[in-house]
């Protein structure tokens, strides 16, 4: 049997700017994405989104609260994958690229790049959630 894998992403928005990491790795090497990535067995969602900015971004994040799930079979080119999206805010860290990040920067949301797998969705409808 089949399943999706399960993944999470983190939209970390501070002063103005999103943070984003350069993929390291295919798919999409290169290309800037939002961090996150899979969630280990026997580890939370929200474990798994603190985790996953930490080690490609180098920030320790808390979350504020759940943005949506993103479920399209094909958001992502290896397969169908569920990404359960958090929006967080930074607590310490010092950003750096890290595991299968390239780089790691903060973009103004007034020129964002073209971003990886459904991110460009993802992050519009941050900043939707976040006017309201």
């Amino acid at each position: 049997m089949r399943n999706p894998r399960l993944t999470v992403d983190g939209v970390v928005i501070r002063r103005g700017h999103l943070l984003l990491i350069q993929r390291g790795r295919e798919p999409f090497r290169g290309r800037w994405a939002l961090p996150g990535g899979f969630v280990e067995y026997g580890e939370t969602v929200e474990a798994a989104v603190v985790r996953e900015v930490r080690e490609e971004a180098g920030l320790e994040t808390r979350i504020i609260r759940l943005l949506g799930v993103y479920s399209h079979p094909e958001r992502d080119p290896r397969g169908h994958t569920v990404s359960v999206v958090f929006l967080l805010e930074v607590v310490g860290g010092t950003l750096r690229g890290g595991d299968d990040a390239a780089r790691a920067t903060w973009f103004s949301l007034d020129d964002l790049p073209q971003l990886a797998f459904d991110h460009d969705t993802i992050v519009r409808d941050a900043l939707r959630h976040l006017q309201e």
